[in-house]
């Protein structure tokens, strides 16, 4: 089953009330971060620069666990260090408040909850910011799709800024593991607490899309200790 097509998917069946809440949202948090845009503290990001600089941000922040917090409860990731990359990325845009009300937008029970994108133009302002940038597949650091697994689209692939992309995730959420997967995604982590609340966001109604009726937000991420 294809996962990474699903970043540009739209619900039809998206209620008024929830689209202006994310409106909503969307322009507080730009307001709130209006702030600082003049004073940025890091590189716009291309395929050019990214790489030396995560590897660069990877050896000055070496956090490997992070929180999401859900309206579901929280669901805690262990980042692997083998894949420095990826871990240094997820680290630097949780530091960049990015994941702040983005969505769990695309849900198959028995498979995967996929999050990191919102149905709000607000993200897409956000990701303009932060920069346009691929990662390279780290495919080979002997992960494999298992329950739990927190893995990325790879970005060997034609047309990769459509279909592949730094800001996106999705855990795997079957009970037997999802192991066709392996070769094809980098695996950059695990749940360590909260597959219950990943079990819970996977159970909620969809429309054919696969896009939940009700938001399932990713109300923040959060560094732990």
């Amino acid at each position: 089953m294809c996962l990474l097509y699903c970043e540009d998917k739209q619900s039809s069946t998206k209620s008024k009330s929830s689209q202006q809440f994310t409106e909503t949202i969307d322009s507080t948090l730009t307001k709130d971060k209006e702030k600082t845009n003049n004073n940025r503290k890091y590189p716009f990001l291309t395929d050019e620069n990214a790489m030396e600089f995560l590897m660069e941000y990877g050896k000055d922040h070496k956090e490997n666990k992070v929180r999401i917090v859900t309206d579901f409860g929280n669901i805690d990731i262990l980042l692997y260090d083998k894949t420095k990359f990826h871990r240094a990325n997820f680290i630097f845009l949780t530091k960049q408040n990015y994941f702040d009300y983005t969505q769990f937008y695309r849900v198959v029970n028995n498979f995967v909850i996929q999050g990191g994108n919102s149905d709000g133009m607000n993200i897409m302002k956000r990701r303009q910011k932060i920069g346009r940038y691929l990662l390279p597949p780290d495919t080979k650091r002997g992960y494999t799709h298992k329950r739990g697994a927190v893995s990325m689209p790879s970005s060997e692939i034609e047309n990769a800024y459509k279909l592949a992309s730094p800001y996106q995730f999705f855990i795997v959420q079957a009970p037997n593991g999802a192991y066709h997967l392996d070769g094809s995604y980098t695996i950059f982590g695990e749940v360590i607490d909260g597959m219950d609340v990943v079990d819970a966001i996977a159970a909620v109604p969809t429309d054919k899309g696969e896009w939940p009726l009700e938001n399932v937000f990713i109300k923040k991420v959060i560094i732990l200790d």
